[in-house]
């Protein structure tokens, strides 16, 4: 059974347009999603990158442009100023590992719903209701928006240190088998077509 490491931050715009697509992958494929929600922000600074705002206006405008055409190329609404946005990704990272934990219910329905509440909701993620809301939406006890803080803080810390020995260095990122790395919601289609062995 092929499993895939997926690192994600629920603030990524990116993240946020993948949608549910990779769910599709790994049943097309009988595939086993280990999620893992990480501070995007940090792996940057580990890794090489700039957060958007720190980037030359060039690279800013290409990606308004960039997330315009994706959003519309899988139907996605996307407010490219959310008002909530960046804001503190820890509390629904943590909700979400402790949902996580519980087992049941669809991780990645949870993960489109939290990054669904910032770019296309105007929510902002790091509030309690909010992340209630969205637990609720996947199927998971909205309770679990408050416990298993220390686990979770635990897990988020160790999930920046894998991303990094893994070497992702974005959101989403995609590790199949320890080895092959696929960066952005747009590759979504070559790691389908890499685990029909076709790439």
């Amino acid at each position: 059974m092929p499993k895939i490491e997926y690192y994600f931050s629920v603030i990524s715009p990116y993240t946020y347009l993948a949608g549910e697509r990779l769910s599709d992958v790994a049943a097309r494929h009988s595939a086993n999603v280990v999620y893992r929600p990480l501070d995007v922000v940090a792996l940057f600074a580990r890794t090489g990158g700039v957060v958007p705002k720190e980037r030359h206006i060039s690279r800013r405008e290409y990606r308004l442009q960039e997330l315009t055409r994706q959003s519309k190329k899988v139907g996605l609404p996307l407010n490219l100023s959310p008002a909530h946005w960046p804001t503190n990704q820890a509390p629904a990272s943590y909700a979400f590992i402790a949902a996580k934990n519980s087992g049941g219910s669809d991780l990645g329905t949870l993960v489109h719903a939290m990054t669904r509440a910032c770019w296309a909701e105007d929510r902002n993620i790091a509030e309690d209701d909010v992340i209630r809301d969205c637990l609720a939406a996947a199927g998971f006890d909205p309770d679990l928006a408050s416990g298993g803080l220390l686990q979770g803080a635990e897990e988020y810390a160790a999930n920046l240190e894998a991303a990094v020995d893994a070497g992702a260095f974005g959101a989403p990122f995609y590790i199949v088998d320890r080895d092959q790395r696929f960066w952005g919601q747009d590759r979504l289609e070559d790691l389908d077509a890499h685990l029909s062995g076709r790439l």
